[in-house]
């Protein structure tokens, strides 16, 4: 069996010998039957728990449109026209629309990248500007104690729109809805109390009531925000459906479209080969790890995990690479965790915790001695990485395939 798997924006080839078992997991693709600007309108019609926008907002309402950053795979230059569209229809003026790339604790952007984010004409035509996690007012505090500091020009807006993609998330349950306010545009003390909470009873891709998101559901609460609008992609980041409306009654109708469409039960297997699913989530393996806790439930305690993920801007957080260069390893990373969540070394306790549970190989742009620090076997292909675990497994080692493992949730059987 020859398949392809996703690496940055190409593929990459892996053959498996017929005498493994072999699963590949691949989502319950959703049939396009309308082009997205349709989609999307009859989302912004149809709102979810809200009225539509024209009831919401007013003439000389200040509206902040929050949108993803460049580690996501938003479509967002298809987005925002007809969304804006009808902030004009109800008389706002251009002046008074503020678009802001939600970037949490990632890097700022290049002019370059905005422009590709939101389009040219959006870009010449609308001020579009970068969270600042240094620029935020405190607007409250959550019921758990999370401080809600948020980016000035939104904590100071008359309307609050979020967009996003909605997909399963290892910790927030799912992508989406006010994640655009918490981590999207808070501070850094913000987002550091609301990860903390990871690490709790509950925590699991595919839980919309896990801690995380019910904190950052609070904050946007707090915050007020008014509207949200989701897409979902299929495989191709192609626009599948769309929600409107209400920040989390739409949140959950769009999070039950994601669960129809990637998550899969799967039988627990020797050796588990999973791409992040190319770029933009591929980026860095900050954001890749994601894959690895998507489909840990499919490989067997002592098995192999075989990640495919080019990492072309490398780790992807200073913090996380400090912690790497200052533990001695896996559990010196967990511990350093138990006695105190730090956001960014979390990655590197993370997946030190998976390290210890299972065999982790990497195939990457990282070169082997940052692999190796990250707590990863390095593999100059996919194909050596596999021969060197089937060596160890056996020539009848059971093998599952994920090939999209940022948005396929993997379950085991029941």
């Amino acid at each position: 069996m020859t398949l392809e798997l996703p690496f940055g924006n190409t593929t990459v080839s892996l053959n498996i010998p017929e005498t493994h078992p072999v699963e590949t997991v691949i989502p319950n693709e959703t049939s396009i039957t309308s082009d997205p600007e349709t989609i999307i309108l009859k989302a912004l019609q149809n709102p979810i728990g809200r009225e539509r926008l024209s009831k919401i907002v007013q003439p000389g309402d200040k509206v902040s449109i929050i949108v993803s950053d460049t580690t996501r795979p938003v479509p967002t230059a298809l987005m925002l026209p007809p969304l804006i569209n009808k902030l004009l229809a109800a008389n706002v003026e251009k002046e008074d629309i503020t678009i802001i790339f939600a970037l949490g604790i990632h890097r700022h952007h290049t002019e370059e990248e905005k422009q590709h984010i939101v389009g040219q004409d959006i870009y010449q035509e609308y001020q579009c500007i970068d969270h600042n996690i240094e620029q935020c007012d405190n607007l409250g505090t959550t019921s758990q104690g999370t401080p809600v500091e948020v980016f000035e020009p939104v904590a100071r807006s008359d309307i609050v729109i979020c967009t996003g993609n909605i997909e399963h998330h290892y910790f927030a349950g799912y992508t989406g809805g006010l994640k655009a306010v918490l981590p999207g545009v808070s501070s850094r003390r913000s987002i550091e109390a609301n990860h903390a909470r990871m690490i709790e009873q509950g925590t699991a891709p595919g839980n919309p009531d896990c801690p995380v998101r019910a904190d950052l559901e609070e904050a946007g609460k707090i915050v007020g925000v008014d509207f949200i609008l989701n897409v979902i992609l299929n495989t191709n980041k192609q626009i599948v459906g769309a929600v409107a409306g209400h920040p989390v009654k739409a949140h959950r109708a769009g999070a039950a479209m994601v669960d129809a469409m990637y998550k899969r039960e799967v039988e627990p297997a020797d050796i588990v080969v999973v791409s992040q699913g190319g770029w933009p989530k591929d980026i860095n393996l900050f954001q890749s790890h994601k894959a690895l806790e998507h489909v840990k439930a499919a490989v067997r305690p002592g098995g192999a995990i075989i990640l495919v993920a080019r990492c072309s801007e490398g780790l992807g957080d200073k913090v996380y690479e400090q912690w790497l260069d200052d533990t001695s390893g896996p559990l010196d990373a967990i511990r350093r965790l138990n006695h105190g969540f730090i956001q960014g070394g979390h990655k590197a306790a993370l997946i030190g915790k998976m390290a210890e549970e299972f065999e982790l190989y990497l195939v990457s742009d990282l070169s082997a001695e940052m692999a190796s620090k990250a707590y990863f076997k390095s593999a100059s292909s996919v194909q050596e990485a596999f021969e060197s675990t089937a060596l160890q497994y056996g020539p009848q080692a059971r093998v599952v395939v994920v090939p999209y493992g940022g948005s396929t949730l993997v379950v085991g059987t029941k």
